[in-house]
């Protein structure tokens, strides 16, 4: 009786030696993880319209994606939101007259600058000339998955008008994941850049 019971335990053994060794045989052994995902974002055709408002020094293309309202905090004369209430994000534009302070005002937006460099990958900026119409500039493009601002810009005639335009987003950044849709108001940055005049 003992040894029949022996027997069955070493079968028993047996058996779930070989139906764990059957289990791990049939397991993949080039397992590699894999990368991150976002969710997919749906954008919009770009389609633009003009931003000229009478009495206003400015003028420039916008996307009718886009909403135009007033800041909220500090609000000084001829400076605007534009809004993407989809994307949860806002093209802030402030516009001053120079008077012998462009030195100050560039001044200003290194500064500015100079607070996304610890965030930042990298900082590529973009010259504007338009001789034509008196309209110079600099965009930059920060990188960085923590950086505040992933877009900003100014626009002078040098001897009049200064504007100043920075990209932001109503929650905490990881620019990985809203590459996309930088990528999108980017465009329209361009076009509004582009398209920009002085108003006489």
């Amino acid at each position: 009786m003992e040894k029949r019971r022996n027997n069955l335990k070493v079968i028993g053994n047996i058996i779930i030696g070989i139906i764990i060794l059957f289990t791990f045989s049939n397991c993949e052994n080039d397992y590699q993880p894999k990368p991150r995902g976002y969710f997919r974002i749906d954008l919009p055709t770009h389609k633009y319209e003009r931003f000229n408002v009478p009495n206003y020094p400015y003028s420039f293309d916008v996307s009718d994606f886009a909403r135009i309202i007033p800041p909220r905090i500090n609000p000084e004369k001829y400076w605007i939101n534009i809004k993407y209430p989809k994307f949860k994000a806002q093209l802030h534009i402030s516009y001053k007259p120079v008077n012998n302070n462009l030195d100050t005002l560039l001044n200003d937006v290194h500064k500015m600058m100079n607070k996304h460099i610890p965030k930042a990958n990298a900082i590529n900026e973009q010259m504007y000339l338009n001789e034509e119409l008196d309209v110079y500039g600099i965009a930059y493009k920060i990188e960085g998955s923590e950086a505040a601002s992933p877009y900003q810009f100014y626009l002078t005639d040098s001897t009049s008008h200064f504007l100043r335009g920075a990209l932001y987003f109503n929650f905490s950044p990881n620019n990985d994941s809203l590459e996309p849709v930088i990528e999108f108001i980017e465009q329209d940055i361009q076009r509004l850049i582009e398209s920009f005049e002085w108003n006489k």
